[in-house]
């Protein structure tokens, strides 16, 4: 069984993500196992885009689906300008 405590604060920080992402006029979808993000530009939505939420000894970051870090989930505004300056160029 998965650890609930730590399911509940990766959908928290997910969801912070989402309305600043949604904030920026990005398409996103939580999938719900395991929790991630489904992020797009409306305008180019073939290109797109999923990123989890993990945590490491440092705290929670938030991850591309590659792997590398996006960014530190308590600063969810940062990681939003940083996904969609890749997936819009602005």
């Amino acid at each position: 069984m998965p650890d609930q405590p730590r399911e509940h604060t990766r959908t928290y920080f997910l969801g912070k993500l989402a309305q600043e992402l949604e904030a920026r006029g990005l398409d996103v979808t939580l999938r719900a196992h395991p929790p991630a993000l489904r992020v797009s530009d409306p305008d180019t939505a073939l290109l797109a885009e999923t990123v989890d939420c993990v945590p490491l000894s440092d705290g929670w970051f938030y991850r591309w689906s590659w792997g590398e870090i996006v960014g530190l989930a308590d600063d969810p505004g940062l990681a939003a300008h940083r996904i969609a300056r890749v997936l819009t160029g602005r």
